[in-house]
Formats: structure tokens, sequence, C-alpha cells
């Protein structure tokens, strides 16, 4: 993060773990980050994709970003994932993150009925700023067309940029299109845009890009802080050629049940191998073939990841 606090460098796009009883393990979530930001990672977006956001219900998530500022997380080092399908509801999370002094709100275009138009598109987020109706809100677009099935278009970035300014501050291109990334970052070079995939974050940078916001730095953090930091592009290919091989991997299995089975394996604590319905998390041969799998990456525990808690 720069001295004024402003997003950019390394963010996780945080795991959501589990009690037993299925509700969300909020002292857990919390030694998470704090292991997070002690391996070099910048900052945490909770609620996200790889966060399970959206199967949480509203008092769910205001409560977990309420016990994570108890426990000493620094809201600057925090965005909050905060699209729902009611917009009232995307209002209430984004003020509620707003009040906190969150560095921002990641918020989804409008992702039940598809087809939605530029205008449909332009009047969700206007309504939210609108509603939430204070200066100091940070808006990033959250655009991941593959989930949402409604895509940002650039004409809508481009009208919302112009009618809120100051509120509107990044994007995060979560399309794993290396082209439309680097289209965003040749149009909107006053806005800060961060890429969700993990092998295109050097090709971003070197585009005006600020960071990452991914998934990939819950389980190998220092592998992230060195790939972004790499000003030696010998070390950067070393950095993406075991990215690459993990991203393969991963991409054999269920996205979510996957990260946390590895997490449950780098942590030795099962309990990290919970889901919330509908996923479903990975059987015992699923796991087998993952860890096997995961053992001819080339990432290291003591190298690449978070540390004991």
């Amino acid at each position: 993060m720069t001295d004024a606090g402003t997003p950019r460098g390394v963010w996780c796009a945080a795991l959501t773990p589990l009690s037993p009883g299925g509700g969300i393990d909020t002292p857990r979530l919390a030694a998470h980050v704090k292991r997070l930001f002690a391996a070099g990672v910048d900052g945490i977006a909770l609620f996200g994709t790889t966060g399970e956001g959206q199967s949480f219900a509203l008092r769910e998530r205001r409560a977990a970003l309420d016990a994570l500022l108890a426990a000493g997380i620094e809201p600057r080092r925090v965005l909050v994932g905060t699209g729902c399908a009611a917009l009232p509801e995307t209002i209430e999370l984004t003020g509620h993150a707003v009040g906190c002094g969150c560095a921002g709100a990641l918020v989804l275009p409008p992702f039940f009925f598809k087809e939605v138009s530029d205008d449909g598109v332009f009047a969700s987020y206007a309504r939210v700023v609108d509603g939430v109706g204070d200066d100091s809100l940070r808006v990033y677009l959250y655009h991941i067309p593959q989930v949402t099935g409604v895509p940002l278009s650039a004409d809508v970035v481009a009208r919302l940029a112009a009618a809120y300014p100051r509120v509107i501050a990044g994007i995060k291109d979560s399309s794993c299109d290396l082209g439309h990334e680097q289209a965003f970052l040749r149009r909107f070079p006053n806005l800060d845009i961060f890429v969700g995939f993990e092998l295109h974050l050097p090709a971003a940078i070197a585009a005006g890009g600020v960071g990452t916001i991914c998934g990939i730095a819950n389980l190998y953090p220092r592998t992230l802080r060195r790939l972004f930091d790499a000003r030696d592009d010998a070390a950067r290919q070393g950095e993406l050629a075991r990215i690459g091989r993990l991203v393969a991997l991963l991409d054999r299995h269920s996205l979510m049940p996957a990260f946390k089975a590895i997490q449950a394996a780098l942590t030795a604590d099962e309990g990290w191998l919970a889901v919330r319905e509908p996923l479903v998390a990975l059987d015992a041969a699923g796991r087998r073939a993952l860890l096997d799998g995961l053992a001819a990456t080339g990432l290291d525990a003591a190298r690449d990841a978070a540390g004991p808690y």
C-alpha cells in the first residue's frame, strides 16, 4: 500500500473458514489474515468469489467484518465484497464498509438477470453510490463475467467514472483475458486496476496496473509477493512457472473446495475443508489427487506459504 493507504500491490481474495456448526469462524479468519499480512500481503478482499461471498447472509457478512476489525485488522487493509442480488442489501453492506473505515467496496454488477443493458448496469451502480451517499466511499468495479454473466463494458465504466469521479476508484478485472485487461488499462489510466488472474500480474503491472486481488495468495502469499516485487525477468519466470503449474492443477478440481483442501494441508487444520452449500468439499480421493499433484508444482510450504499459526 502507499503511504496514503491507497490499495495496491498484493491483495488476497480471502477464503472464509467455517465453524463446525456451519457459521463463519471469525477467530480462524482473523488468524488467517494476520498470517497473510506477516507473509507480505498488503490487504485482503473479504467476501469475494474465493470467499464464497454470495453464500452468506447480510448479517453474517456484517458480523464477520466487525469481528475482524475488533481482532485488530486495520480497516484500511480491507476491501469488502458488497454485491448482492438485491440492491438495498448491496447499499447496506457498502454503507457498513464505509462506516467501518474500510479501503473500499468491491461491487459486482447486477448478476441474476442476464443480457442486462449498459443502462441497467449504470443505473444499478448509480443507485448504490447515491444510496450510500458518502463522499468517502470508494468503489472498485468487479468484472468477472464468467461468473456473473454480466460483463462491465468499457462504455459503462467510462460513464460511471465521469458521473462519480471521486467514488469510482478502480476495477478488479477477473476475466482471465489479458487482452481485455490491457484494454481497460489503456482506456482508464486514472483508475486503479487489479487483475484477478495471477499469471497476468507482470504484464498488468507493465501496462500500468496496480496489483492483484487473487485467491492463490491465501496459499502461497510469499510467491505472489516475490512475483509483484521482481524486477529481474528470470526471477519472474521462475515464479510464473510454479504458479502456472498450480493453476493447471486447480483447473482439474472445483476451485474453492480445492483452495480449502490445500489450505487444510498447509495448516494441518482440517477445519478449513468445510465449504458452504451449494459447494461440496473434495472427497478423500479428490484430496489425495490434488495433494499428489501439488508436490509436482515446485511450490514449497516453508518458502512460499504463510507459515504456522
